[in-house]
């Protein structure tokens, strides 16, 4: 993992206020603090997309900071008037996550061996909730990992991280009516799924 991450911060003092516009700037300037500061803001967030289109948790811990290293190596590629930064981590991780996926075939797991993933994200369920997820909630994500890649991707992105079609679009690479396309027949085949599923029980 990149020493920008990893290294204890030492004879750095960080503004008292953070200026969130001006946060990339630090970055820029070389400052530890910010680094660390932009990591902890966004590595859950990766963390999940990576094991949700995955489904293999040493797969995603290694995206997680491939996307890293490679985000603060060239952050002075990044342009705000094209993107937003989390935008442009996502095009990052998704694309680390494609070259993953084309090396080995991903067996899948269940929701539960994902629990006790140790990535700081804000909006991961906390344990007591974790243990409380129904039948119904592992069915539909086992479902959505039964998606063709293309379809999971872009239903995580929209499911999951709740991405407008436009901002799928440019993670993805495709127009934002081809995300709204595919995400209409994720949509279709998840409920085709469920509804199997269902009549089965």
């Amino acid at each position: 993992m990149s020493n920008a991450i990893t290294r204890t911060v030492v004879n750095v003092t960080p503004p008292k206020v953070y200026d969130p516009d001006g946060l990339l700037n630090h970055c820029l300037a070389g400052e530890d603090w910010a680094f660390v500061k932009v990591y902890n803001q966004y590595a859950g967030q990766i963390y999940r997309l990576s094991i949700s289109i995955l489904n293999d948790r040493q797969d995603a811990e290694e995206v997680l900071q491939d996307t890293f290293e490679y985000a603060f190596r060239k952050i002075e590629n990044f342009d705000p008037e094209k993107a937003s930064f989390k935008t442009w981590l996502y095009q990052i991780a998704v694309s680390r996550c494609r070259n993953k996926r084309r090396r080995k075939w991903l067996p899948t797991i269940q929701l539960n061996q994902m629990i006790g993933q140790q990535v700081p994200d804000p909006n991961m369920l906390s344990p007591a909730e974790e243990m409380d997820l129904s039948e119904r909630q592992q069915t539909v994500w086992d479902a959505l990992s039964s998606l063709s890649p293309k379809f999971r991707e872009t239903a995580v992105l929209r499911y999951y991280d709740g991405l407008t079609y436009a901002e799928i679009g440019r993670v993805l690479s495709i127009p934002a009516k081809t995300a709204e396309s595919r995400m209409r027949l994720a949509h279709k085949s998840l409920r085709k799924i469920l509804t199997k599923d269902l009549d089965q029980k």
